[in-house]
C-alpha cells in the first residue's frame, strides 16, 4: 500500500487529537522511511522486475529489518517511546497511538504484498498477495484512505465549508498521487525508488501539516466569531 496507509493517519488523529497529523503521516510510513534508507545503503534489497505483480514491478526479496515482524514491532515501540517524550500527560495514550500507527503499516502491507514479509529473520515469509489483483488492490487503497478521512472529518469537524473542502481536496490529491504511482512510468532502479519514496513521504507529511493547520484555523476563526456574537 501507499496512500491507503494515510487512512490510518486520519483515523488515528480522531483517536488522539493531540497528535499532529503530519506526525501521524510520518508514523504510518516510518517502516518504509527506514526501508528507503537501508535500500540506499545496500542493506535491504529489491529488484525491479517488470510484470512482477499487476500493481508494481518490485520484488522485495530482502527486507528483514524493517518489514520482518520482530523488526516492525521493535521499530513501532521505539517510535512510540520517543514520541511520547514530547508530551507531559497521558503519555500512554500517545505511545499507543503512535506505535499503533507505525505497526499498522505492516498489517496493511500483509494484505497486499506477495510472500515477502518475514515472520522471523529472512524466513517464513507471508503476504496475501492482493498486488496480483489490481482491480481489488487499487480500489481498496482508495477506500481505506477515504474511510480514514471520513472518520477524521466526523471526529474533528470543521464548522466552515472551506475546512471540509480543504480536507477532501487533499484526499483527492492523495488519490491522484496513488493513480500516477500505479499507472505511470515504473522506477528505473532500486535506488531511484527509495529516493522517490523518501521525497514523497516528506512532501505529503508537509502538505498534511498545512491542511490540518488551515482547517483548524478556519474552525477556530468561526468559533471566535460565534463567541464574540454571544458576548455582544
Amino acid at each position: 500500500m501507499f496512500v491507503g496507509h494515510y487512512g490510518v493517519s486520519f483515523a488515528a488523529k480522531s483517536a488522539e487529537k493531540r497528535a499532529p497529523l503530519w506526525l501521524l503521516f510520518i508514523a504510518v510510513q516510518w517502516l518504509d522511511v527506514l526501508w528507503s534508507g537501508l535500500v540506499m545503503l545496500g542493506i535491504e534489497k529489491l529488484r525491479i522486475v517488470p510484470g512482477f505483480t499487476e500493481s508494481n514491478p518490485m520484488d522485495l526479496y530482502y527486507m528483514p529489518f524493517t518489514h520482518g515482524l520482530p523488526g516492525a514491532l521493535a521499530i513501532a515501540a521505539a517510535f512510540g517511546a520517543v514520541g511520547m517524550l514530547f508530551w507531559r500527560d497521558r503519555r500512554a495514550a500517545i505511545f499507543a497511538v503512535l506505535s499503533g500507527a507505525v505497526f499498522s503499516h505492516w498489517l496493511l502491507d500483509l494484505v497486499v504484498h506477495v510472500h515477502d514479509l518475514p515472520l522471523w529473520g529472512d524466513s517464513f515469509k507471508v503476504g496475501f498477495g492482493l498486488w496480483n489483483h489490481l482491480s481489488i488492490s487499487f480500489p481498496l487503497e482508495i477506500a481505506t484512505l477515504a474511510a480514514g478521512a471520513a472518520i477524521y472529518a466526523r471526529a474533528v469537524p470543521a464548522r466552515n465549508p472551506r475546512g471540509n473542502a480543504l480536507l477532501w481536496g487533499f484526499v483527492g490529491l492523495l488519490a491522484i498521487v496513488q493513480t500516477i504511482g500505479t499507472f505511470a512510468a515504473q522506477p528505473a532502479s532500486p535506488q531511484g525508488e527509495a529516493q522517490t519514496a523518501l521525497l514523497f513521504y516528506a512532501i505529503l507529511a508537509a502538505a498534511a501539516a498545512v491542511m490540518d493547520w488551515a482547517r483548524m484555523r478556519t474552525t477556530a476563526r468561526r468559533s471566535d466569531i460565534r463567541a464574540q456574537a454571544v458576548a455582544g
